[in-house]
């Protein structure tokens, strides 16, 4: 792991300079090494007419600056000329974008240009022609905000084979600052995790880094510590973050509210940081607003807009213009990237031959996690079974399905024997036995949900489930709704929904948190009567992996098959448990309950004595119902 500070100062006219070099940079396989973003000096030398082309464009932006003299007799410095034109024409693309919407946030990217062209031209492996590809490098923002740097995305887009693609898997965006050092996290946590499940000594199919971008906003969120205390304590030696310190929010400057040392701060944690002096990231950088609050959004003023253009020589180009020399120059790093792929394939290949059981095991992990018929591993319960809690059957369904599923993975914040969702017979992930299937989150229930995203988000076929008591979802609601925001198949399970056994006292007695959960957009929420609707909601909510689902659970014991209720039916939401209307009748009384209060329709039978039609109604998941058709909802609630 290593947070980054780059904080960097204009830079001066070219100069001939060598090429940075980091003495320390070194492997630490069993401990938290350093790691630095530095100038690839490998790259190969363009051919000449490329560079005499470039040599045109350079012109036109430095005029006749005696340092290009030594572009014929240097190609690492002729290639720092061109990252410099290139990141000139995305900071270009920048105030365009902005200028043309009449809005935007343009103050982070323009500052960090540099920094994020030096991570997709020379740092990051992936592959523009196959985003997905499984072992490519992740990047995640976590100062959303600064969203145009997804520039970089288009530009590399014009090199797929399909131009309508706009499915670029290896850029992580979060709205709310600090959420993207935790999905950072629970990237890294995933690629440790099958690092460890899967590589072998002569074969190494799981090896990428993530890279994280967070600001001043992210520094200060509490997410964002609570998610760097789990990275230290478990070793993420893959995961970088870069703190742009450009030391400005909304309100103004940093100093207002901010006055922490965030890599003293990071180093107790347990990071390795490294301060990159002499330089300083600045917001809104060839702005007049250039370094101040005034930046971070908004337009320019036409004399300022004007005054960018002149700065980078640009007057004589229409907006949205890219250099083509730009396109090509992306093109280099394309080519070298589909070799790196060419060879992972290779490695495939070698690895199903030699270790095909571990290889069918990755396989279905890539392919979604599911294998044929894994819904027959959940348990069914009689009328004549013991009753328990649900938060019991809960503990049964995972524990079966632990069997059979290799994607699950997951645990609570520090109430795993409460939650009853302990893995037995599986490892705790741990940073000597990152292999393990239960994930130790501690009391960072906010983290759990948003480190849980990242997992969600790795795109490895990977399961997560983060379980806590249902009073305690206020604690991490933000991530809960970005779950259902990003379509991140997150299970959550949350326990003790009861006013019934409260010994915990009001505090630990949810009201109205089920209703605040049910609001949420695209979220499933759950609330099983018995061990068969427990099984049921398991069942939907790990086959939808294309939204989040929330299980909640009770604390009192009920029955584990009430009479008339039915795991298939959870699927529809909501079904009919029992009437006595007779065929073709229609009832007088509908009773519709959820969760433990469904065994309260028992008194059901006192009406039907005397004389009523009544029907019962279990409306498991409001959401699944509602979207169901109206002929449907109509039969069900005439």
């Amino acid at each position: 792991m290593a947070i980054t500070s780059l904080l960097f100062h204009s830079p001066k006219p070219f100069q001939h300079s060598k090429p940075f070099h980091n003495p320390n940079r070194k492997s630490f396989p069993a401990k938290p090494p350093t790691c630095i973003l530095k100038p690839n000096n490998k790259t190969s030398s363009p051919y000449e007419g490329h560079k005499l082309q470039w040599k045109e464009e350079l012109k036109i932006a430095y005029g006749s600056d005696q340092n290009l003299e030594n572009i014929d007799k240097d190609d690492a410095f002729f290639q720092e000329c061109i990252d410099r034109r290139a990141v000139d024409n995305v900071r270009m693309l920048i105030v365009d974008a902005v200028q043309n919407a009449k809005a935007g946030h343009p103050g982070m990217a323009l500052g960090m240009a540099e920094v994020g062209y030096h991570l997709y031209r020379h740092v990051m492996r992936y592959n523009p022609k196959n985003p997905k590809w499984f072992n490519r490098d992740r990047f995640v923002l976590s100062s959303g905000h600064g969203c145009l740097l997804q520039i970089y995305e288009v530009l590399f887009s014009c090199l797929g084979s399909d131009e309508r693609n706009t499915n670029y898997a290896y850029f992580l965006i979060t709205g709310p600052l600090g959420q993207g050092v935790a999905n950072a996290v629970g990237i890294a946590l995933a690629e440790a995790h099958l690092s460890a499940r899967f590589n072998k000594p002569d074969a190494v199919v799981v090896d990428h880094r993530t890279f994280c971008i967070m600001g001043d906003g992210c520094a200060m969120e509490g997410i964002s510590n609570e998610a760097a205390a789990l990275a230290a304590h478990w070793r993420l030696n893959k995961l970088v973050v870069i703190y742009d310190d450009n030391k400005n929010t909304i309100d103004g400057d940093t100093t207002l509210a901010f006055s922490e040392d965030i890599s003293a701060r990071f180093k107790a944690l347990g990071w390795n940081t490294i301060n990159v002096e002499n330089v300083k990231t600045l917001i809104g950088k060839l702005s007049r607003k250039e370094g101040t609050s005034k930046a971070h959004h908004g337009t320019f003023d036409e004399d300022d807009y004007q005054s960018i253009r002149d700065k980078v020589k640009w007057n004589d180009r229409e907006p949205f213009h890219v250099i083509p020399l730009v396109y090509r120059e992306f093109g280099y790093k394309a080519e070298q990237t589909e070799n790196l792929e060419r060879n992972w394939d290779a490695t495939q290949d070698y690895f199903r031959r030699k270790y095909p059981q571990e290889a069918e095991e990755f396989r279905t992990l890539l392919n979604g996690g599911l294998p044929p018929s894994w819904e027959d591993s959940l348990p069914v319960w009689s009328m004549s079974d013991a009753v328990d809690a649900t938060r019991g059957y809960s503990e049964k369904c995972l524990n079966h399905l632990m069997k059979i599923l290799p994607c699950l993975i997951g645990s609570s914040a520090d109430l795993a024997s409460s939650n009853k969702v302990y893995l037995k017979g599986y490892k705790d992930f741990r940073s000597h036995s990152p292999e393990g299937r239960n994930i130790r989150y501690g009391v960072r229930e906010h983290a759990m949900a948003t480190i849980s995203n990242g997992i969600a988000r790795h795109g490895s076929g990977l399961i997560p489930f983060a379980a806590t008591f249902l009073v305690f979802s206020d604690y991490m609601k933000n991530a809960m709704r970005l779950s259902a925001l990003s379509d991140a198949g997150v299970v959550y399970v949350l326990t003790q929904d009861s006013i019934g056994l409260g010994e915990d006292g009001p505090t630990h007695q949810p009201v109205e948190h089920i209703c605040g959960l049910r609001a949420i957009p695209h979220m499933l929420v759950f609330r099983p009567a018995d061990g068969n609707e427990t099984a049921g909601a398991y069942r939907v909510a790990i086959r939808n992996r294309e939204a989040p689902s929330v299980i909640v659970l009770s604390r009192q014991k009920v029955a584990a098959n009430m009479e008339g209720t039915s795991s298939d039916g959870v699927k529809t939401g909501g079904y009919i448990v029992s009437d006595n209307s007779g065929d073709g009748g229609l009832p007088e009384i509908i009773l519709i309950r959820t969760g433990s209060e469904l065994c309260l329709c028992e008194a059901s039978g006192e009406l039907r004595n005397e004389g009523r039609r009544v029907r019962v109604v279990s409306l498991v998941c409001w959401r699944l119902f509602d979207v169901l058709s109206k002929e449907y909802k109509e039969y069900v609630l005439p």
